[in-house]
């Protein structure tokens, strides 16, 4: 089967857990799955889906798994206990024949606290059960992977080059994220400084990455004090937990101006840095950078997190752009565990509403908007002084 092991997830998807575990137990939440890419026929492939996702809600945590858990000092003992008992319910799942030729549509709808770990198993399970009924080779896959290793490897000048894996959301396969970590590992030294993926860091001696993410400043929509103090709420609630661990935080939910005006001096102190998910990379880092100075902080100390469509190259412009102004880091996704000459999916799953109420990413890119609620949108951006479209 696909997934054999729930950990074989993003780290973010744990720490978020325990925040919500700790501060938002009873939240009720649901996701809803979206294919972006044209043309894609995934309902031929629905049952086969189903079968998987099935097997995914009979795993449980193994001892020697929450053993691993326990031994990062930001995870709490209450938390590892809560994951002996835990299991994903099938109940909370629904999967469906959509309303257009090959579209399917999923939903997850529960408790936040017990469905929280669904999107990344479903998608890298809609991913690897539609590329595993093509015919590709891993040849290709193997080629390109070493040409972006080599790429660095034989730069003496990219000595600072710091990259993580993300791809495990839309990866190509298991077996072949897997070979792409070892890989890493293997010729890239101290280039590669980990995983988001638990499972394969555990697996091969690295460090899993990650803080948090969008899903969990949009439901804070719903869950804090008011609407327009809900992102300060998110980062306050997230630095009472992790008392100055897992120092990244996110700053495209609401656009870069809005998190700019909620990014005060206190958060720029308190924060060891921002992760880069959308927009022009380059404006985005020289703004916060100014913002740093403007605040008295100095841009030096602080790491900028670029992870938005990487590719090596990009990646490297970045590195050199930046150098010397700040810390730089990369995390790549697709471009290392789903470039096999292929055309990747572009699927999500996001939340779309919490408590009932909708809940909305707004994003410095158009595409990447998300809401069903076109009146919450709208209302949205007034309160937090958007551009109205």
């Amino acid at each position: 089967m696909i997934i054999d092991s729930l950990l074989d997830t993003d780290l973010y998807k744990f720490t978020m857990m325990q925040v919500v575990l700790h501060h938002f137990p009873s939240a009720e939440v649901v996701y809803r799955f979206k294919c972006r890419s044209i043309g894609v026929n995934l309902s031929s492939h629905i049952e086969e889906i189903q079968e998987e996702i099935s097997h995914l809600c009979t795993l449980r945590f193994t001892d020697d798994e929450l053993n691993y858990l326990e031994k990062f000092r930001f995870i709490k003992s209450d938390f590892i206990d809560f994951l002996r008992l835990f299991y994903l319910p099938k109940r909370c799942v629904s999967i469906s024949n959509g309303s257009n030729n090959g579209e399917i549509n999923i939903t997850v709808n529960g408790p936040w606290l017990h469905t929280i770990l669904f999107e990344i198993f479903i998608l890298a399970i809609v991913n690897e059960v539609y590329f595993r009924n093509k015919d590709i080779s891993l040849e290709e896959g193997r080629k390109r992977l070493m040409s972006k290793i080599d790429l660095v490897s034989k730069d003496n000048n990219l000595i600072n080059f710091r990259i993580a894996e993300y791809g495990t959301r839309r990866r190509f396969s298991k077996l072949w994220h897997n070979e792409v970590v070892s890989t890493m590992k293997q010729y890239m030294g101290k280039n590669f400084i980990g995983t988001s993926n638990v499972m394969l860091a555990k697996r091969y001696d690295v460090s899993p990455l990650g803080t948090m993410g969008h899903e969990y400043l949009q439901a804070c929509q719903a869950l804090g004090p008011r609407l327009r103090d809900s992102q300060v709420f998110a980062f306050d609630i997230w630095a009472k937990e992790y008392r100055g661990d897992l120092g990244i935080v996110l700053s495209d939910v609401y656009g870069m101006e809005a998190f700019l005006r909620d990014f005060d001096t206190y958060f720029c102190k308190l924060f060891d840095g921002v992760r880069h998910d959308s927009g022009d990379p380059f404006l985005w880092g020289d703004r916060l950078l100014d913002h740093y100075s403007k605040n008295r902080v100095d841009c030096r100390n602080k790491t900028l997190v670029f992870s938005d469509s990487l590719t090596f190259p990009l990646a490297i412009r970045l590195l050199h752009y930046f150098s010397g102004r700040c810390r730089v880091t990369f995390g790549i996704g697709t471009n290392l565990t789903n470039d096999m000459g292929n055309n990747p999916l572009q699927i999500v799953m996001k939340m779309v509403r919490c408590n009932d109420q909708p809940v909305a990413k707004v994003s410095d890119s158009s595409e990447k908007i998300i809401c069903e609620d076109p009146e919450y949108l709208s209302y949205l951006r007034k309160v937090f002084n958007l551009p109205l479209i």
